[in-house]
């Protein structure tokens, strides 16, 4: 445990989710001291056996340094406004990953704007609960600040700090243009991968049967808490429509167009056009670090299914100097072997698996 240095020295969690309780962790290493609220008794109990923290009730200590309510963004507000009133804490923040809706209703039931700065660490996994909590999900990730005019320098100084002692990087931005920005690369793919994933559930056996890496990648994400995502995208449901509606225009042309060129009409290209296109978006999404996009070079290797593998495979990495950047492994159908891809840099992909044949792996 490093102690921690700052001003905030205890913290009232109001959520024992995932981020709720991954926020109580990471904050238990750094030495703050954390209380626990959640209307869920076995949630709450959990978590504190997990070691988030301790059990905490209105008006049995004065007030913490800081409150964060990690609650769906339609309950924000009205958390806000009951903690406010039992002073609760110094400072104010919420999790949900929706700004404006939780802002708009603060100010419509009368809190106190000044002590309530709005955030939104962009981190997740798609197992939910406490269970799924871990210290270090929010290391090198972004941690959205959307203050409010009247949010005080001192609360934005509070909030900063419990992204610091969380490990992750501040970015602060407008709440309307924070919602735009998740409909874009969180919100929208996630009802367009539960749309390729709902194909699956009339599937046949034989299709199944076939499906490999590309499905999965495509669909992983559809696998979250549907309850949790209904109220994530009602609280955003003007800007993930809009992105869902040009979504479904790019795929109604090019189903057209695979239509007609089944028929023998007209040519294919629209479809080219759209493939290049999701080519260049991808080329856009930030790399390491949150750097420039960057090409890696793959290294594809055949292990056996048996524990350590995976082990073994880093320390020859390890020997030799080269830096796994990604990894994937696909299981092989009815066999006991995986195909592993390690994303490396180009410059180090001949020496890597020249490595790797000397130490006896199987490398196409």
């Amino acid at each position: 445990m490093t102690p921690n240095q700052g001003g905030i020295t205890s913290v009232v969690i109001v959520g024992t989710g995932l981020i709720g309780t991954s926020a109580a962790l990471a904050l238990r290493r750094r030495g703050v001291r954390v209380y626990l609220v959640d209307r869920d008794p076995g949630a709450l109990r959990l978590a504190r056996e997990l070691g988030a923290g301790e059990e905490w009730h209105p008006g049995d200590r004065g007030p913490v340094d800081l409150a964060v309510i990690a609650v769906p963004p339609q309950f924000v507000a009205h958390e806000l406004l009951g903690l406010q009133k039992n002073d609760a804490a110094r400072w104010y923040t919420d999790v949900a990953s929706v700004k404006a809706l939780p802002l708009a209703q603060a100010v419509q039931l009368g809190c106190d704007l000044t002590t309530y700065v709005p955030g939104h660490p962009l981190a997740g996994r798609e197992r939910s609960g406490p269970g799924a909590a871990r210290a270090d999900l929010f290391l090198g990730r972004p941690w959205a600040l959307c203050p409010a005019p009247e949010s005080a320098p001192e609360a934005v100084q509070a909030v900063l700090e419990l992204v610091a002692l969380c490990g992750a990087n501040a970015v602060t931005v407008d709440a309307a243009e924070h919602d735009e920005a998740v409909a874009v690369i969180s919100h929208a793919p996630h009802v367009a991968s539960a749309a390729v994933a709902a194909r699956l559930a009339e599937a046949s056996e034989t299709a199944l049967g076939l499906s490999g890496q590309g499905v999965r990648d495509v669909t992983r994400i559809a696998a979250s808490d549907p309850r949790l995502w209904t109220g994530i995208l009602s609280g955003n449901a003007g800007p993930v429509a809009a992105i869902l509606e040009a979504v479904a225009d790019d795929l109604a042309e090019a189903a057209r167009a695979l239509r007609e060129f089944a028929a023998g009409g007209a040519a294919i290209e629209p479809v080219t056009e759209l493939l290049h296109r999701g080519a260049a978006g991808t080329g856009r999404i930030p790399g390491k670090h949150g750097g420039p996009a960057r090409r890696y070079e793959v290294v594809q290797v055949v292990i056996g299914d048996r524990p350590g593998e995976l082990a073994r495979l880093f320390q020859v990495a390890e020997q030799v100097g080269v830096s796994i950047e990604d990894v994937r492994l696909e299981h092989v159908p009815g066999l006991p072997l995986g195909a592993v891809e390690l994303s490396v840099q180009p410059t180090a992909a001949a020496v890597f698996a020249a490595a790797l044949r000397e130490h006896g792996w199987q490398v196409p």
